[in-house]
């Protein structure tokens, strides 16, 4: 039924020949060898593209050491259409993720505690909980249809701990109905689930990375990159839409809607990255990228309070600074804090001292060690940003 017994976390590198399709602009980071690379000039053929719409099969797994008290209807309804309204908001309704989850539950052959789940998981009982999960789901579901697999656990089974969910790789695919699977979401979550957990996820899927920092020795913050910022970053954040290097990098942003600043000064009218792209129109400048290295750049983009990010506590031009050769939850994104003697939005932010980073209306803000000013010059009645960049 399937050939891999080997399964990867999703921290580890899957790779896979680029597509023909190319960003030729001198601003677009090379794709590396780095797992998740936020290089984009092409795109990693391992991963599907969500630029059309994409199936995902949601299997539900009960154990025999424990009888749900929910179901499949229930957990379904605790991401779906919450994660779909997500992504149709973030790709500017060019790409829609159509559940398509089971009726019925499917038993494990083993208890729940017999494959020892947690968060830094074994890789031989990882393996043999995916084995196990695949064959007893086969006979149901054609896997052949389905361009994502879900894989949910009764969250009151003993055995399931809510901080293992995941996506598994496969070093070689794993097998069903003729198909190559080339990744798992494993899902392990509490009912009720964490906020956008499944969007974060599914955005692995993507071939997006992780965002935050993790502590060595597991005390600390874990939000100390990005913040709220994006949902790579934190499945909690105030202002969770995906930064517009990632949208760039899915196909959601136009090259038309990046500007590359050369040196000099240029003063550019930036749309916010959430606000809906009108029907049939250029849509405006929603990415500013300024080169300063072969595998880094510094962004800008504004953050306002619309579509995911209607939650946010500031607005502004959010600065962050991209590094493609940095593998994922190391530190690809760094956002700029341009108010570090400030904080903002305690109680609610995930990590307040990065809450007001963005540049506000009639500030200046010198990128510390790059010689770029930011001039954020004013609003339009329409609602743009005026943004004098001045770089050298």
């Amino acid at each position: 039924m399937f050939t891999s017994l080997t399964a990867l976390a999703a921290t580890s590198l899957v790779a896979g020949p680029a597509v023909a399709e190319s960003v030729a602009e001198p601003c677009a980071l090379r794709r590396t060898a780095a797992h998740h690379s936020e290089g984009l000039d092409t795109w990693n053929a391992a991963y599907p593209r969500p630029a059309r719409t994409l199936d995902a099969v949601m299997v539900f797994l009960s154990f025999p050491d424990s009888p749900p008290l929910t179901t499949p209807e229930e957990l379904a309804a605790d991401h779906f259409p919450v994660t779909s309204r997500f992504f149709e908001q973030a790709s500017y309704g060019k790409f829609r993720l159509r559940p398509h989850p089971q009726r019925e539950w499917v038993q494990m052959p083993r208890s729940s505690l017999a494959y020892a789940i947690k968060r830094d998981w074994n890789t031989q009982r990882r393996a043999a909980y995916l084995r196990d999960a695949l064959a007893a789901a086969d006979p149901r579901v054609d896997f052949s249809g389905y361009d994502i697999v879900y894989f949910v656990a009764d969250p009151d089974a003993p055995g399931v701990d809510s901080d293992a969910t995941k996506v598994v790789n496969f070093d070689r695919p794993m097998r069903a109905d003729g198909t190559d699977i080339r990744r798992i979401v494993t899902v392990f979550e509490r009912h009720p689930p964490d906020r956008n957990v499944l969007a974060h996820e599914t955005g692995h899927v993507f071939d997006l990375p992780d965002l935050y920092h993790r502590p060595t020795d597991g005390e600390g913050d874990w939000d100390t990159h990005v913040g709220d910022w994006d949902v790579m970053g934190s499945q909690f954040g105030l202002a969770p839409d995906l930064f517009a290097w990632h949208k760039w990098k899915l196909g959601w942003l136009e090259p038309r809607q990046v500007h590359c600043v050369a040196a000099g000064a240029q003063r550019l009218t930036l749309e916010p990255l959430a606000a809906p792209l009108p029907r049939g129109a250029h849509g405006g400048t929603r990415l500013a990228v300024v080169r300063t290295g072969r595998d880094s750049a510094i962004a800008l983009e504004v953050r306002a309070a619309a579509g995911n990010d209607h939650a946010t506590c500031t607005e502004g031009v959010l600065v962050y600074e991209v590094r493609g050769g940095t593998a994922s939850g190391d530190g690809p994104v760094e956002v700029v804090d341009a108010h570090p003697e400030s904080e903002s939005c305690w109680g609610d932010s995930v990590y307040p001292q990065l809450a007001d980073a963005p540049v506000q209306t009639g500030e200046t803000f010198r990128v510390p060690g790059e010689a770029i000013r930011v001039e954020v010059e004013g609003r339009t009645a329409s609602g743009s940003w005026t943004v004098k960049v001045t770089v050298g």
